[in-house]
């Protein structure tokens, strides 16, 4: 071992005292009178302690230093602090000046006792410490696994330099350097071990090798343990561990084999190292083959493996599977811990399964679990969010032991409930019982909850008193509570302030902020203030979380930004399939059909499977393209070689494959064969309508459209159906009367609304109003663009007036989308600057303002992105991204 790697320079102390042989007795103590002695151990030996305490008071300095580490033994045996410091008060009287002996022995008590702050007061008063302190006060810690501690604790004892760690002290220290990932100071402690001497102890080079592997220097650790002279059963664990936290379970698997093959079977501290592995990895089905072949060598899975494997389906969305598994448990004979039982109640909460979590509560009665704190908290989280108040609040009332996460449950409960009132109760009891205060997590519950029912006066009370009167200071999830319910509430605005004033607060933004506000930046006139929550992404250093990188993809698509998007997207250093789903989305959204095909083919070549959101993108790519074969061929794939059962989402893919090619009867037909289900839904009819309008197939326009009054009479777009099928009637010759409608008549259109950003002030457009912003202009605007363009006047494909969900220009007056962009090109003229205009509508665009922006992207050559009811228009030199089918 002499020759194994010396990877820093060693320290070794110029003084190293000796093993001391024999205690001294007291030297300030006089004859040692066995009277006294045999009287304290015999009051002792009965359980009188408390009154050979009192009694050590008169008997003073006679008695033995033996008998004084008798009553220390006893007090450490009571367990009682109070009796602790009367022993220790009674020696100090009597003892000027104790040996180390003594106070070593007054240290480990504090310790044991559990109080480690007396423990290192002892310790710190000590003027001589010897190896057996140093054991003590560092067992102490490595006990409470204060790791940093032990550390600290062993440079300390190194700048003394009367005393360095022996074979069993320097494992306890290098047991922290793996546990704190301190590889520095265990890369000391190796070269100390081999100028020692202590290289040959297996207990040492085991405790060395756990500090390389568990610090992931897995080249370190491998040429340790092959130079090892002898390797036992840990030395084999250790390097799996290390293995098996790097994510490497192929090698770790590896391993047992090799170490099956040196005669040394795997223990059960082996297999569960690995299975609990595979489970934080989220390769649960690993981990169950793993738990399956632990039982075929012979090893029965025990506590641990049953809660790892529980745990880790719970924590990967498989929580069905894990009550099952608690199930198996169970029947195996396996007793559950509270550890296990946490794990099952938590599986139920999550599937809102109130009858099998009322299984394992009456399971965790049966097993003496019922006064567990973590199981107490657990059933109250199950039943709030099943649901059963008055049951969560049953086991709140007879938890006899209740800490902060219990009261927070039971709040949190009654906030999602929508009972808000109640809970402002509860929360001031606890305010009022001075036991348990709110933490910040009540006030965050108390918030969000007073904001998601409707109540957002109370919750912004709640938000400026907190730190005032709570005397609680707000975290960065009490913004990201507010800024949530929000934007929930439609109050985007009011969002995107709050998250200024997080900022000028200097509260750091995190994921969840981002993830929070950027869906209020999803749009054509907020391109600015995503740019802004960008550059905090960059600064905040958020951009290499996955999470964010795909929402900021999806977030500049949306907002016209698809160059943006696919700058984010290039720079990823790892994708999922969330991403690649983003970015095909974003393609297909600005009509990039061979952007998106090219990216799907790209990402089953890099074999990322597909998931049923790739598809609906992927078929109306190619609808997008006009490749209906190649879309049909997808769609086929996607059923028999992926074994994706189509929803909704494929079916209106289709019909739009289908659409935009022409093939309208195909069109029908498709839907003819589909399931009964899904062919009553609205979408796939809108689809087929849309389908026979742009096309001219007045017949079977005229079905979809008798179908969706049948199937929505009461839809807000009933009129435009209705008056559009009134039409179609009269160029077939059919009665009117013959349309039976299911429904109260209408009252009107929806008014046309549209707003456009400019210069940091966003200007509304009303059709018809031309009372603001110079109407007169913007009309004579308009009639001379049109005037000049009157040959290529935009005329319906049906050959006939085409309705709409707003009302024709003549009736209403000039529609919103055409005031707004003879607004932008007026105020661009006078500028002098080409610029992109950006708007966003209310309402679908009717095809009249469709062909009219067409014509001036064309006329003026500047870019139009106009973001309507159905999709996005993105207008350049006469041409529309949709492909005019919308």
């Amino acid at each position: 071992m002499e020759s194994a790697i010396l990877p820093c320079k060693t320290i070794v102390p110029s003084k190293i005292s000796e093993y001391p042989s024999k205690f001294k007795a007291f030297s300030r103590i006089a004859q040692q009178k066995l009277t006294n002695d045999a009287y304290l151990k015999g009051l002792c030996n009965h359980g009188r302690l408390t009154e050979a305490i009192s009694s050590l008071d008169s008997c003073g300095s006679t008695v033995s230093p033996a008998t004084l580490s008798s009553l220390i033994e006893s007090c450490i045996d009571s367990n009682s602090l109070d009796l602790c410091y009367k022993l220790h008060a009674t020696v100090k009287k009597w003892v000027k000046e104790p040996d180390p002996f003594l106070e070593t022995k007054l240290v480990g008590m504090y310790a044991k006792c559990g109080s480690l702050d007396d423990a290192f007061t002892v310790f710190e008063e000590m003027r001589q410490r010897n190896l057996y302190t140093w054991s003590a006060i560092i067992g102490a810690c490595s006990r409470e696994k204060r790791w940093g501690d032990v550390v600290e604790l062993f440079y300390w004892m190194m700048k003394d330099g009367d005393v360095i760690p022996d074979n069993f002290l320097f494992p306890k220290i290098l047991q922290a350097c793996s546990n704190s990932r301190d590889a520095e100071t265990g890369r000391l402690i190796h070269g100390m071990a081999i100028k020692l001497g202590l290289c040959k102890e297996l207990r040492v080079n085991n405790s060395i090798l756990s500090v390389y592997a568990k610090c992931g220097l897995l080249s370190f650790a491998e040429k340790f343990f092959e130079r090892m002279e002898v390797n036992d059963r840990v030395s084999w664990n250790a390097m799996i561990t290390g293995y098996c936290h790097a994510g490497q379970i192929n090698e770790a698997e590896r391993l047992i084999e090799s170490m099956k093959e040196k005669g040394l079977e795997p223990d059960e501290i082996t297999w569960n190292v690995l299975i609990s592995s595979c489970n934080h990895l989220g390769r649960c089905d690993v981990a169950k083959k793993l738990m399956n072949a632990m039982e075929t060598c012979g090893v029965k899975p025990d506590v641990f493996t049953w809660t790892s494997m529980i745990l880790g389906f719970a924590q990967n969305n498989r929580r069905l599977e894990a009550v099952k598994l608690f199930r198996e448990m169970l029947l195996s004979g396996v007793v559950p811990n509270g550890i296990t039982v946490m794990s099952a109640i938590s599986a139920c909460s999550s599937l809102k399964d109130v009858r099998k979590g009322k299984e394992v509560h009456l399971v965790a009665i049966k097993l003496g679990h019922g006064e567990d704190v973590l199981v107490g908290n657990s059933l109250v989280d199950m039943y709030s969010k099943c649901g059963k108040l008055d049951s969560a609040r049953r086991v709140f009332d007879t938890m006899a032991e209740k800490d902060v996460y219990t009261w927070n449950s039971m709040i949190g409960g009654y906030c999602q409930a929508g009972y808000c009132g109640v809970a402002h109760d509860l929360f001031k009891q606890m305010q009022e019982s001075g036991f348990i205060l709110p933490n910040v997590v009540t006030w965050n519950v108390m918030i969000t909850g007073y904001i998601q029912n409707g109540d957002e006066d109370e919750a912004m009370d709640m938000f400026s008193t907190m730190e005032k009167n709570g005397g609680v200071k707000r975290d960065t999830a009490t913004w990201n509570a507010l800024i949530a319910g929000l934007l929930d509430r439609g109050q985007k605005n009011k969002a995107l302030g709050i998250f200024r004033q997080m900022q000028s607060c200097s509260v750091k933004p995190n994921s969840v902020t981002v993830l929070s506000i950027l869906p209020a930046c999803a749009n054509l006139i907020a391109v600015k203030k995503l740019k802004e929550i960008h550059c905090c992404v960059v600064k905040r250093s958020l951009e290499s979380e996955l999470s964010v990188a795909n929402s900021m993809i999806d977030t500049y698509a949306k907002a016209g930004e698809i160059e943006y998007s696919k700058k984010i997207f290039a720079k990823m250093p790892s994708v999922d399939i969330i991403t690649w789903n983003t970015m095909t989305t974003g393609y297909v959204l600005h009509g990039c059909a061979d952007e998106a095909i090219e990216l799907f083919e790209r990402m089953t070549r890099q074999e990322c499977r597909p998931n049923r959101g790739t598809f609906a993108s992927v078929i109306s790519a190619y609808g997008l393209a006009k490749k209906v074969e190649e879309g049909k061929r997808v769609f086929s794939n996607m059923i028999e070689e992926y074994q994706i059962v189509p929803c909704l989402d494929h079916y209106v893919a289709v019909v739009n494959l289908y659409g935009r090619s022409g093939k309208v009867d195909e069109a029908f037909e498709f839907v003819a064969n589909m399931a009964s289900e899904e062919s009553e839904d609205v979408s796939i009819w809108w689809a087929l309508l849309t389908c026979c309008r742009r096309h001219g197939n007045v017949k079977l326009a005229i079905h979809a459209g008798e179908k969706l009054l049948d199937l929505e009479p009461d839809n807000n777009e009933t009129l435009f159906v209705r008056k559009l099928v009134l039409q179609l009637y009269d160029l077939r010759g059919i009665s009117k009367e013959s349309l039976k409608m299911k429904r109260k008549e209408t009252t009107g259109y929806s008014l046309g609304r549209s707003w456009m950003e400019d210069k940091n002030t966003v200007h509304t457009f009303v059709s018809g109003d031309l009372r603001q912003l110079d109407g007169k202009s913007l009309r004579s605007w308009i009639e001379r663009v049109e005037s000049c363009n009157k040959e290529s006047q935009y005329r319906d494909m049906l050959s006939i007036e085409e309705e709409d969900e707003e009302e024709d220009e003549e009736s209403v007056g000039i529609h919103s989308e055409k005031l707004a962009l003879a607004f932008a090109l007026i105020k661009s003229c006078r500028e002098s600057t080409p610029r992109t205009i950006r708007l966003v509508k209310n309402v679908r665009m009717c095809g009249n303002c469709h062909w009219f922006a067409k014509l001036v992207s064309k006329r003026h050559g500047c870019e139009i992105y106009i973001s309507d009811s159905k999709c996005l228009h993105h207008f350049k030199n006469g041409v529309c991204s949709c492909g005019d089918y919308w």
